[in-house]
């Protein structure tokens, strides 16, 4: 049997935070805005590895109104939610990510993300995907407000 799940996530940038991207630090000037460390890659995996399993959101299982969740390291929310997947029964088939970034550029990265990404999912890094565009200067990304990112997950039944 096979779920998948897309996911999709948005936060812009705020002075005083690092740049977390796919679990890793990214340098950069800014870091992006959220109530927990705002790692809108790891987000948008975890997003997508609930609605393939059917259990809602990012924001149900950690609300930003809970103080518990406040600087919160996604890649342990993400952890929390593939305990749920594997208990489920299902372990991953591949998972594809985009960021949507005009700067700073996530090219000399994506190895590393992708590898952090595997890691948290219990897979191999050629299970995982990740790549990055710009906006070609257009809209809030194009604008250098924010970063943009979105996944498609496919689990199998083991």
């Amino acid at each position: 049997m096979f779920r998948v799940g897309q996911g999709f996530d948005v936060h812009e940038f705020a002075e005083g935070r690092p740049l977390i991207i796919g679990g890793i630090e990214v340098p950069s000037d800014k870091g992006l805005l959220g109530h927990s460390d705002a790692d809108v890659l790891l987000h948008t995996v975890t997003d997508a590895a609930l609605g393939a399993i059917g259990e809602g959101d990012i924001g149900h299982h950690f609300p930003d109104t809970d103080p518990e969740w406040e600087g919160a390291d996604s890649a342990k929310l993400l952890s929390f939610i593939w305990d749920k997947v594997e208990a489920k029964g299902y372990t991953l088939g591949n998972v594809d990510c985009t960021i949507m970034a005009q700067a700073p550029k996530m090219a000399p990265y994506i190895e590393q993300m992708r590898n952090r990404i595997a890691e948290l999912l219990h897979a191999e890094p050629s299970q995982v995907n990740v790549k990055a565009t710009t906006t070609e200067k257009l809209g809030f990304v194009g604008r250098k407000e924010g970063i943009a990112a979105m996944a498609t997950i496919l689990l199998i039944k083991k």
